[in-house]
């Protein structure tokens, strides 16, 4: 997926900083997630009061709904330092050593897309993860041997938008599942207005509904599209975020009100012209849209599924009757048999 979707639920480059200011320090900040955030303040009292580690946190779901700030919050409400990392940094054994061997008791360490790490790498987390110990071999050959480095007993925090791809021993030491889910209408509208107070933004509560509705369930989305409608209230209106505003600017930004970039729109409309509809394979309709059939999976597909605007059968993709609707085409019910 290309970097300048406005839509994508990854960061951008140089883009974490300007999301600091908004970025929730405490479970009683944090927006939405509501069985989640219950479920940790216990996990979390309860862990405080016995002073041990938190269990390992195992988090999944969609880009952009907060599991790196989930892990950050844990750290703060614990009282303990946290460490970050992503998998793909971690390239060596040595790389995951140096990190765990500095850490300070019950400290939270956060291992962003964990899905990616490296078997060689994993194997030494199993034993980190349960004995608190690393594994380090010393020498070559006929001499080399063995040893045991104690490392302090800490929380390990694994992010993934894949939990499928995480190896089933990597998965099972994990003591607390999370699962999370796209954010509703309500709640993104909350948080747009949190971001715009803390960002000195105006915006009326109309407006704010009707981009809490373009923003795909995703709070990441939410927020950038707050700074872009800023930008547009700032030069081509009073500063004030508007219903006019948003209008105009969504469409600047080929943005529709249900939440559909152009490319959204480009899949479905292919899979209904070119394919009546479907049943139609992945990998064929991402070649015909130009896109990686990864990015057609994790990232468009989600979200047209949860919306009810696509289906995943045993045949293929099939566009519903919803899909047909929002584009302004006629549904053809000779196909509907093949949804179900």
């Amino acid at each position: 997926m290309s970097d300048d979707s406005i839509l994508s639920g990854l960061s951008y480059h140089g883009e974490e900083p300007s999301e600091n200011p908004i970025r929730p320090r405490l479970l009683s900040e944090f927006l939405g997630q509501e069985d989640i955030k219950s479920n940790l303040r216990i996990f979390i009292e309860a862990a405080k009061q016995r002073e041990e580690p938190l269990d390992h946190v195992f988090l999944s779901g969609p880009p952009g709904l907060g599991k790196t700030t989930l892990a950050g919050i844990m750290a703060n409400e614990l009282g303990v330092d946290a460490k970050v990392t992503s998998a793909p940094a971690l390239d060596k054994p040595k790389d995951l050593a140096g990190l765990l061997t500095t850490i300070t008791e019950r400290t939270v360490f956060f291992i962003d897309e964990i899905h990616r790490l490296k078997p060689i790498i994993e194997e030494m987390l199993y034993i980190a993860m349960e004995d608190f110990e690393l594994d380090w071999i010393i020498g070559q050959g006929p001499s080399a041997r063995t040893i045991r480095i104690p490392v302090p007993p800490f929380t390990m925090v694994g992010a993934t938008t894949k939990p499928g791809r995480v190896s089933s021993p990597l998965y099972s030491r994990f003591g607390i599942n999370v699962r999370m889910n796209f954010y509703n209408l309500t709640e993104l509208q909350q948080i747009l207005t949190r971001s715009a107070t803390i960002l000195n933004i105006t915006i009326t509560s109309d407006a704010a509904h009707l981009l809490a509705g373009s923003s795909r369930g995703t709070p990441r989305v939410a927020n950038r599209l707050l700074r872009r409608m800023r930008d547009f209230a700032q030069v081509e209106g009073e500063g004030i975020i508007t219903t006019d505003i948003v209008h105009s600017g969504l469409k600047r930004l080929q943005v529709d009100e249900k939440g559909l970039e152009r490319l959204d729109r480009e899949i479905l409309r292919t899979l209904i012209t070119k394919y009546g509809g479907g049943p139609v394979g992945a990998e064929t309709l991402a070649i015909s849209v130009g896109e990686s059939i990864d990015s057609l999976e994790d990232f468009y597909e989600p979200y047209m599924i949860q919306q009810g605007f696509l289906k995943r059968t045993p045949r293929g993709r099939v566009a519903t009757p919803l899909a047909y609707k929002h584009l302004g085409l006629e549904w053809d019910n000779e196909n509907q048999g093949l949804l179900f």
